[in-house]
């Protein structure tokens, strides 16, 4: 009920589905018969020997809860799989099976098995979320907004500029995870030790032979204890979800009534509070949100865990699984509700227009103290247009008004170019740029 209620809401359904015990036995026995299958190519084991090994593997019923109860004994659930596998084979073949290879050669190989799906699904799901983010921006290229910093007004940009940010991050970290997926995504084969002990010669080509079998990358060495790879994921991972992150705290701090210039996607019943009819949440925000924070936390046990002793860890491994795969499952689930989001983002403009009006003016002071320097000096332009600003907010009058008219001003500016000077949207710098700009590179 745990898992159920507090937990399972927020990773993806579909890749809870994919990984489950069972798939990870299966993975399993997939690395195990492919070990076999490239000792067999190579002549280190008799001809038919892998035929045999499938011919009472495939269809062997493993017994699931001992091998979550041989587990805590032995330390890892690939030691409690070999003795039921060997228990199902004839005795002529138990000595060739798990030949030349430990448990954690086998559940590091597994591992990435399982995983590999998963990640290639949140690549998809990313670009997936970068089509719709290029939508959205292309349709906002030019509505203007109010940008903030530290939490206030500060000056006119785009939102198509906005979404443009968030798509630039949210790739820099794409490249990131596609990167690891591509290359990273090591088989695990050492032996005992780690030096391929009694295989000798063969060990290290049966190991790219055995990446080359599963469809993984082989890696340079055995990596028991350099946990390299692991971190490389783990980081990918969180740098995805610090973008995905990044674009559901902006969208969220925008969906306040206050604010009210984004709302997410509308679905019944999504959003009710339990008390408060009148409220519309952004759920989808804080469910990336709250997936973001477990896989940052989990990436933290990680790196914790990333120097190991010696030639095989105690404690540190075994501490890399559950957050390794929880996270992956968080970012899919993460990643599921970011491209709804994007697609069906609601972008109020003229609560944008109307923000930007909010303060009198006060946000175009800086531009318009330029165009009133060479009449009335620096000092007094920076003056009245605070002064006027003010005036504008109080009386409700439009800015350009107020100046037009101040006594200091009063015919001594032209009225067209100051009035251009504080519209806010002449007044967004490169906005329109950055968007072609990153359109060009993320479609």
């Amino acid at each position: 009920m745990y898992d159920l209620l507090l937990r399972q809401p927020f990773m993806s359904e579909t890749g809870m589905q994919a990984i489950r015990a069972q798939a990870l036995v299966a993975a399993m026995r997939e690395v195990e018969l492919a070990l076999a299958a490239e000792q067999e190519a190579r002549g280190l084991l008799p001809e038919g020997t892998v035929k045999a090994l499938q011919t009472h593997l495939d269809d062997h019923a493993f017994d699931m809860q001992a091998l979550a109860e041989e587990t805590a004994k032995g330390g890892n659930a690939a030691i409690p799989f070999v003795k039921q596998a060997k228990a199902a084979l004839p005795d002529e073949l138990k000595r060739h099976f798990h030949k030349g290879a430990t448990s954690q050669d086998i559940v590091d190989s597994a591992l990435m098995l399982v995983l590999k799906p998963r990640l290639e699904r949140c690549l998809s799901l990313l670009a997936q979320a970068r089509t719709s983010g290029c939508t959205l921006m292309q349709t906002h290229r030019g509505t203007a907004m109010v940008g903030r910093t530290l939490m206030q007004q500060a000056l006119p940009i785009t939102f198509g500029a906005k979404v443009a940010n968030w798509l630039w991050g949210l790739h820099q970290a794409e490249r990131r995870l596609d990167n690891v997926v591509a290359s990273g995504l090591y088989v695990q084969l050492g032996g005992a030790v780690g030096v391929h002990s009694g295989l000798d010669e063969h060990g290290l080509p049966l190991m790219d032979g055995l990446a080359a079998r599963l469809g993984l990358n082989a890696p340079l060495l055995p990596w028991h204890t350099d946990r390299q790879p692991i971190l490389a994921l783990a980081g990918a991972l969180d740098a995805v979800a610090a973008g995905a992150d990044k674009i559901a705290l902006d969208v969220s701090l925008l969906c306040q009534t206050e604010v009210g210039e984004l709302s997410e996607p509308a679905e019944a019943g999504v959003g009710e509070s339990s008390s408060m009819p009148h409220k519309r949440n952004p759920v989808a925000c804080a469910r990336i949100r709250a997936a973001a924070r477990q896989v940052h936390g989990n990436a933290g046990i990680i790196a914790n865990a990333a120097a190991q002793p010696l030639e095989r860890g105690l404690g540190e491994w075994h501490a890399e699984w559950a957050p390794l795969v929880d996270s992956v499952l968080l970012l899919e689930g993460a990643l599921e509700t970011l491209t709804a989001l994007l697609d069906g983002l609601e972008v109020h403009s003229e609560a944008m227009q109307r923000n930007l009006a909010v303060t009198g003016g006060a946000i175009m002071a800086e531009p318009a103290a330029r165009v009133l320097v060479p009449a009335v000096g620096s000092d007094a332009a920076k003056r009245i247009a605070r002064e006027s600003s003010e005036t504008a907010r109080v009386q409700g009058r439009p800015y350009a008004d107020v100046l037009l008219e101040h006594a200091e001003v009063a015919g001594k500016v032209d009225e067209a170019t100051l009035r251009d000077a504080v519209r806010p949207e002449l007044y967004i710098g490169s906005s329109l740029a950055q968007v072609e700009r990153a359109l060009n590179v993320l479609r």
